[in-house]
């Protein structure tokens, strides 16, 4: 995906505290991100699993069989919100060209049932900066809420408590190791997965990048991610970076499945 929509994105502010930062983008351009969300979700609905497809439609062969393959096929549940907002934040960390961040084999047709989420984490992957690696435990919120932070930051369902999760409990950090050692198959992807491991062995669980993304559709407001980030820098150990971003978005959240389905905005 092009990095347009990143770098056309206007910063509203930027803090840290301790180990912690945070900052608030928006992104003004309604046009040019309905056609940005668009293309978030088609990059993560690539079929991984081709020769599955393959074989089914080669079992079809009346013309009714060749339908109801085709209908099985395409029987792919209506997205929500915050998995769209998933893919959206993943996508804009891809595209940041100040950061080298690795993703995995991740992609919407991967869910195993319509209810299905990766454990203990929203997003799985590394940072690479210059010859080092971290790996990168993430959480995405999407809210609409009007509150200020919204509910999805505070409590222990939210973004302040799953982090301090990710940051600290050895059953969440094996469990995601694991995850990504299946996927990391090509060579590059094993130096990463090597230089990242060891490190966080080396550290004994600290030394790793913590990202947190809400996505918002109302005005930037600091207050969104000033309280969770100064609360994440008391709780984290000084070697967990934590990177928060808000990314205020100009097409409300209630309206994106309707541009996914060809709606102007």
């Amino acid at each position: 995906m092009s990095d347009a929509i990143t770098n056309s994105s206007l910063l509203q502010y930027s803090d840290a505290e301790g180990s912690a930062s945070w900052e608030g983008r928006l992104i003004p351009d309604k046009s040019r991100f309905a056609t940005y969300l668009r293309k978030a979700i088609s990059s993560r609905q690539t079929d991984s699993t081709p020769t599955f497809k393959s074989n089914l439609q080669g079992l079809a062969t009346a013309d009714s069989e060749k339908e109801y393959v085709g209908r099985l096929l395409n029987a792919f549940p209506r997205l929500r919100d915050w998995e769209i907002g998933e893919a959206l934040a993943e996508c804009l960390l891809l595209d940041d060209p100040d950061r080298e961040i690795h993703f995995p084999g991740r992609n919407l047709q991967d869910r195993r049932s319509p209810q299905a989420s990766l454990p203990g984490a929203d997003l799985v992957g590394f940072y690479r900066e210059g010859d080092a690696v971290l790996l990168l435990f993430g959480e995405v919120k999407t809210s609409h809420e009007g509150r200020t932070p919204p509910s999805v930051m505070t409590g222990n369902r939210g973004m302040v408590g799953q982090l301090e999760r990710l940051a600290t409990r050895d059953d969440i950090h094996v469990t995601l190791l694991k995850w990504l050692w299946v996927r990391c198959v090509t060579d590059p992807l094993k130096q990463l997965y090597g230089k990242a491991s060891s490190r966080l062995v080396e550290s004994k669980g600290r030394d790793l990048l913590l990202v947190g993304m809400l996505m918002r559709d109302t005005a930037p407001n600091e207050l969104d991610l000033k309280a969770p980030g100064t609360a994440l820098a008391t709780r984290v150990s000084v070697r967990t970076r934590i990177q928060l971003a808000a990314w205020y978005l100009p097409i409300r959240i209630s309206e994106w499945r309707d541009i996914l389905e060809g709606a102007e905005p």
